[in-house]
């Protein structure tokens, strides 16, 4: 029949509905440039080629995090255990696609993890030590800003790790993921790759806006000085621990907006997720007490109402 309504059509109009109710939240993600100079803004903006179009990149984006609800509830359903690394230079994109990713998901099965720097105990611990109980049990999914790859990375550059630490990483990282693959782990690994005027740019983008400085730390800032030598510390890092057990995939970061699509849409591609079963949801009615009073709070309990 031409009228008939279709399970399609139902998932357009939620999708509509969707797009319509949360756009202001959205765009609350999005201020990036709060506070930046109009003449930031104009190099910024010369020096980028046209993204995609707001409501059309939203569009796409909350049919993604549609599909990633149906993959925490496969992953809760199957009892799953999955890994993500996020690794790549500072200011690459990294953050931006874990809070899209984390956005609509229940924290309690998906889980963001961003180690400080190791304590003086930890720096005396097997090195992968402090990574291990943050893995993820049945029905998990951990998602690691930055992992225990800051080995071949900031702490090879900066000199906190010895050369004989560095190549017994590169010994032991294989195996190590393999474990993990074999205890049932799936293990995925990003890494973000934004180029050196990209990097200098979101650079100067956050000295410039104050609600962006605390992003920057002396290891960011020493990054520039040191691209060279984190170029080469990623080349070495992809070319040794790059296994079919646990492969790296290389996201293209200059255009955030399309980075964030493709490495969720990757993602979802990688794991065979399906529908599972629900039950009905009905809410329940009310039970009332003919003899409840509400109480009449004091004024003082309550924030006031300034907007």
């Amino acid at each position: 029949m031409a009228n008939e309504f279709t399970e399609d059509d139902a998932g357009r109009d939620w999708l509509e509905a969707e797009l319509a109710d949360t756009l202001d939240e959205d765009f609350e993600l999005e201020m990036s440039e709060p506070a930046l100079s109009l003449e930031i803004r104009k190099i910024y903006r010369k020096a980028h080629p046209p993204s995609l179009e707001r409501r059309d990149y939203f569009r796409k984006l909350l049919s993604l995090q549609a599909e990633l609800i149906k993959l925490q509830d496969w992953v809760q359903h199957s009892g799953e255990k999955i890994v993500v690394i996020f690794e790549g230079r500072d200011s690459a994109g990294k953050g931006g696609v874990i809070k899209r990713i984390t956005q609509r998901l229940n924290p309690r099965v998906c889980r963001v993890v961003a180690l400080p720097a190791p304590s003086e105990r930890e720096k005396t611990q097997w090195y992968f030590q402090r990574y291990v109980p943050h893995l993820p049990a049945a029905g998990e999914i951990v998602l690691f800003d930055r992992s225990w790859y800051n080995r071949s990375g900031v702490e090879k550059v900066m000199g906190f790790a010895k050369k004989d630490q560095v190549e017994q990483f590169f010994h032991d990282v294989p195996e190590f993921e393999r474990m993990l693959v074999r205890s049932g782990i799936r293990v995925v690994k990003y890494w973000f790759s934004i180029t050196d005027e990209e990097q200098q740019m979101r650079f100067l983008m956050r000295i410039h806006d104050p609600l962006k400085q605390w992003k920057l730390s002396p290891m960011d800032l020493q990054s520039r000085v040191r691209w060279e030598q984190y170029t080469k510390a990623k080349e070495e890092t992809l070319a040794r621990t790059n296994i079919p057990e646990a492969p790296w995939f290389i996201v293209e970061g200059n255009d955030k907006k399309r980075a964030r699509l493709n490495c969720i849409d990757h993602l979802l591609s990688l794991i065979p997720y399906e529908p599972v079963p629900h039950e009905d949801i009905s809410l329940p009615e009310r039970v009332y007490n003919k003899e409840y009073e509400r109480a009449v709070l004091p004024p003082e309990l309550y924030v006031p109402s300034k907007y």
